[in-house]
């Protein structure tokens, strides 16, 4: 749950939403206020999606929902035999699929089909949040009033709450936007995830520009194959979802993207690919836009040529959404606070020399690669340190690449727990150990189980490589807990690391 509703909405006859959606008129007389899809959370004049779920069927919560003082429901046949066999008597709007409607029904309701502000969607492997933070960061610079929902927060203005998941359910979603409306923001700025696009979770929306930031292995587990998961991402690139596009053509998927988009798309290249625009690297975090609007010379808030291209797609965001390339260029120079990604982390009493020590949400094999090569120029010959592992009940197939990529682009490698969930972590462990170990690289590798306890090994390592050592805590990135065996135990990254670095220096 979001926690964000608009404080009122207006009524929408069941009769209306049932025409609407295709569905069989109930024949009563029903006003409906709001929706979801939590029967915990409903509220007084809302319409309960009752969905078809993996293990349980929604239908079975309709007579809670009732109670709790819903007015009618969505669902399909078997969520209608359901309430009828628990004898509820509630209005339902039966439909075939009703994942695939509840967009559209929660539009409605929130009166989202014009939505009063500006929306920027985000979708793309690895770079969302960072990208979006970005966005956001010189959107306030250029005196907007900014909505943000992704991975790490939901906010409106400075109203903000911690995100359940990237992308939010559809009737979530809508009610964040007619509560952002409500709350006079200008733009809101969305991490679209595959999940999202291909769940109906962003349905009933149309972005005014769509972000594609780049595609690599990831989430397997739901798409099967990484066909499967360009096409979920490719989604967002329709008109029924967006008015224009900006896409890195970088891979051969956004090359791909921007050939095949059945609207407008501004392309940006910064490994020589045809593009609009090209991005040249200058000294250190300093770069070059060059395209049909000008120069813009810019720099990266962030380390590393992948948050260059960040910088620069928000750049070209901000441009396609008509902000002028003056103001852009002040603006994108706003330095934001992008939590968990290459995230600094100090001690309160450092033993001097201290190493440089960040924590990163590198969760994928090229993530992990980037975000060392990012490093790599800031460490000591022998000096660059790595922590990860992997997380448990998702993509098995990227374990082995992980540990090759921690292999080949540090020099020491501790291997530990993620976020093992349901799975044994040993032997999540032990494919990213023989990842690592393939590689042939000249890495060396330790296994440490304990998460804060292989933070700490990585600590003493750097200390002992000496001087100009770094260590990269790579996995979780903003997460505040660790899911083991399905408990959420209290852990931060950037806690722990603070922590270990305070210990050496109070050892010294």
């Amino acid at each position: 749950m979001t926690g964000f509703r608009p404080d009122s909405t207006r009524p929408v006859a069941l009769a209306d939403l049932a025409t609407a959606l295709g569905a069989p008129n109930p024949g009563v007389d029903v006003l409906i206020t709001g929706v979801t899809l939590d029967s915990r959370a409903v509220q007084p004049g809302d319409l309960y999606a009752a969905l078809p779920g993996a293990n349980v069927h929604g239908g079975r919560f309709i007579a809670g929902a009732a109670a709790a003082g819903a007015v009618a429901a969505l669902t399909d046949a078997a969520g209608a035999d359901l309430a009828h066999a628990a004898d509820v008597q509630l209005p339902l709007l039966i439909v075939e699929d009703p994942r695939s409607r509840l967009g559209e029904a929660a539009s409605l309701i929130y009166a989202n089909r014009d939505p009063g502000l500006s929306l920027i969607g985000i979708t793309g492997t690895n770079g969302k949040t960072t990208t979006a933070y970005l966005l956001d960061s010189a959107l306030r610079a250029l005196g907007q009033r900014t909505g943000l929902v992704g991975t790490v927060e939901t906010r409106i203005g400075e109203r903000r709450i911690k995100s359940v998941r990237t992308t939010p359910e559809a009737s979530e979603v809508h009610g964040l936007i007619a509560a952002m409306r409500e709350g006079g923001v200008d733009t809101c700025v969305m991490e679209v995830s595959s999940h999202a696009l291909s769940l109906h979770r962003v349905d009933g929306l149309v972005y005014d520009v769509a972000v594609f930031t780049n595609l690599s292995q990831d989430h397997l587990d739901h798409h099967r194959t990484m066909d499967n998961y360009f096409l979920a991402k490719a989604a967002l690139f329709t008109p029924q979802r967006a008015r224009q596009g900006v896409i890195c053509v970088d891979d051969a998927w956004g090359q791909r993207l921007a050939a095949d988009a059945p609207i407008p798309v501004t392309t940006l290249s910064s490994t020589g690919q045809p593009a609009d625009w090209r991005l040249d690297a200058g000294e250190g975090s300093e770069f070059t836009l060059t395209g049909p609007a000008g120069r813009l010379d810019l720099r990266s808030a962030l380390p590393g040529d992948f948050n260059r291209v960040n910088t620069a797609l928000a750049a070209l965001t901000l441009l396609a959404a008509g902000h002028g390339i003056d103001a852009v260029r002040e603006a994108v120079l706003a330095d934001p606070h992008v939590p968990g990604r290459m995230e600094k982390v100090t001690a309160n009493t450092p033993r001097e020399p201290a190493p440089l020590a960040v924590v990163d949400y590198a969760h994928t094999p090229d993530a992990v690669a980037a975000a060392l090569a990012a490093l790599r120029p800031e460490a000591a010959p022998g000096g660059l340190i790595v922590v990860l592992g992997a997380g448990g009940d998702r993509d098995r197939s990227k374990r082995e690449a992980m540990g090759a990529a921690a292999a080949l682009g540090a020099d020491q490698v501790f291997v530990t727990d993620d976020n093992p969930r349901s799975e044994d972590p040993a032997t999540i462990r032990a494919a990213v150990l023989s990842g690592a170990r393939a590689a042939g690289a000249e890495s060396r590798i330790e296994e440490v189980p304990d998460r804060a306890e292989a933070i700490a090994a990585a600590v003493e390592a750097a200390y002992a490589a000496g001087p100009g050592s770094v260590i990269a805590v790579v996995g979780k990135g903003h997460e505040s807990g660790q899911d083991i065996a399905g408990v959420i135990h209290p852990f931060d990254d950037r806690t722990e690391l603070a922590a270990a670095l305070d210990a050496a220096g109070g050892s010294a």
